[in-house]
């Protein structure tokens, strides 16, 4: 029996936690050690069986326990976060499956190539700047470039109106900014806070119809 404070099918990344965690116990079991880099590609191929064609952004932050930026097909690099970001994370209770929002967007795709490419360039282009907003500790910069992530994510049709309603109400109640996690569709979003509007945003969560809200310090 697995037991995890995960939530699953939630957008936060349980099955690549499972995998390694698996994966690890058995090598523990016969006295080895899996190096992060053979690991990492362990479990990438376990996501396949779940997900179809992940991006193995999952699977790379699960095994290097470090905030990361990924780009499939480029070495792996490790973010510093200049100030702590407090991360507040709100359950929908709507779980979805990574596979069914993949195929969503390859069905987008096929129809609307064009317009569909557009999109990811532009979500190319945000997730650069949050990087650099990230490093450089210019938080307000990066919940405004969450915030426009989310809005280019509804467009691509992976959001879902409870998602919508939790970074509406994250934001109204003085969040930095928010946005879906995961594959969306239902799951988890995720909002940046501080610490004079924390309490405020978990009760706007909370009354909103979040499931639990959990929240955490990244540094």
């Amino acid at each position: 029996m697995i037991r995890s404070d995960i939530p699953f099918a939630g957008g936060l990344g349980s099955g690549a936690a499972v995998s390694a965690a698996a994966i690890r116990a058995l090598a523990a079991l016969f006295g080895r050690r899996v190096p992060n880099e053979d690991l990492n590609q362990l479990v990438f191929e376990m996501e396949k069986i779940h997900h179809g064609t992940p991006s193995g952004i999952d699977n790379t932050v699960v095994v290097y326990e470090r905030p990361v930026y990924f780009e499939r097909g480029k070495d792996l690099e490790l973010l510093t976060v200049e100030r702590p970001c407090h991360i507040m994370i709100a359950d929908t209770g709507r779980a979805t499956m990574t596979r069914e929002a993949v195929g969503r967007v390859r069905q987008r795709y096929d129809e609307r190539q064009s317009e569909t490419e557009e999109l990811f360039l532009r979500i190319g282009q945000v997730v650069s700047s949050a990087r650099h907003a990230l490093e450089s500790g210019k938080q307000e910069r990066l919940g405004a470039l969450m915030s426009e992530n989310h809005r280019l994510l509804r467009r691509l049709g992976v959001s879902s109106p409870e998602l919508d309603g939790l970074v509406d109400a994250s934001i109204a109640a003085g969040a930095m900014g928010a946005k879906l996690s995961g594959g969306g569709m239902g799951g988890n979003m995720i909002a940046l806070a501080d610490g004079s509007t924390v309490q405020a945003v978990r009760r706007a969560l909370s009354l909103a119809g979040a499931v639990t809200v959990v929240d955490f310090v990244l540094n």
